[in-house]
């Protein structure tokens, strides 16, 4: 573990900040929001086009996005998915493969972050690595599928049983919180299988959970409040035209690449100080 043993006597913020600087954790950020933005199109692709063999509409996946994207950037979301898918509507059995690979960029640039946390070397074969991250790529496709499914069925369930005690229209007014925290419950699981299978390292015990946990509450709330400030006070549009929403996009997945990274750092100090954990 090199330097990184040194700091065990010191505070937790002051190891977080040292490992901050030298990890590079802006820099690796940076890389994310880069392959976030070469991923996401590819992926919401291969979602879309699996629409007609589920019980879900576009709405349903744009609706999971817009809670947490900002308002230029799920605009700028929205008209290139339905540009492309236009263009081509058989994209699911023509180049699906390589729409995965390209879809995995962002999942490998995480591998890549994480191997950094744990100052750990990526050993595994290229294929290995790539193979890895296409399987959590389609992972994380049927998680956010399943978390697409359990709202809408939740909605038709919850519906049907309050009507049943005349309790409809409470029902409708607690929705709200109800998806809320169904969405936070998938988020900390996708969050707790990558941390816990993308480094490539052993983890021995639950050690990934604080960082799930930072990371799930993290994103969120920097989500939430990027969002609001996009719409009430940050005229991006204005100050950079028509590729405002790409610099919206941009932004908010850099912060996301921050607090993704910063998870796998406090799982990695977790690690450190309990040798039976990894």
């Amino acid at each position: 573990m090199g330097q990184k043993k040194e700091r065990m006597n010191k505070s937790f913020f002051q190891e977080m900040i040292e490992r901050i600087k030298e990890d590079d954790v802006s820099g690796l950020a940076a890389q994310l929001a880069f392959f976030f933005l070469l991923s996401l199109f590819p992926l919401l692709i291969v979602l879309v086009t699996l629409l007609p063999y589920l019980p879900l509409s576009k709405n349903d996946i744009f609706g999971f996005i817009r809670d947490y994207a900002p308002v230029e950037s799920m605009e700028l979301i929205e008209s290139n998915i339905e540009g492309i898918m236009q263009q081509n509507g058989r994209l699911l059995s023509f180049g699906v493969v390589a729409t995965l690979w390209s879809a995995s960029n962002g999942l490998n640039a995480v591998v890549i972050a994480f191997n950094k946390a744990y100052d750990v070397k990526e050993n595994r074969p290229f294929w290995a690595a790539r193979a890895m991250s296409i399987v959590l790529t389609i992972g994380m496709m049927i998680v956010f599928i399943i978390a697409l499914l359990l709202p809408v069925f939740g909605k038709q369930i919850g519906a049907f049983l309050f009507a049943e005690f005349g309790f409809s229209d409470k029902f409708f007014r607690i929705w709200g919180v109800i998806r809320w925290v169904l969405s936070s419950v998938v988020l900390f699981f996708i969050f707790t299988i990558l941390y816990w299978i993308a480094p490539n390292i052993k983890l021995k015990c639950l050690t990934v959970i604080p960082g799930a946990l930072f990371a799930t509450v993290g994103w969120i709330v920097v989500s939430v409040g990027f969002s609001y400030y996009v719409s009430n006070f940050g005229n991006f549009s204005y100050t950079y035209g028509s590729i405002g929403g790409i610099i919206v996009l941009m932004i908010w997945f850099y912060l996301t690449g921050h607090i993704i990274i910063l998870g796998a750092e406090i799982n990695a100090m977790i690690s450190e100080e309990d040798p039976n954990c990894g």
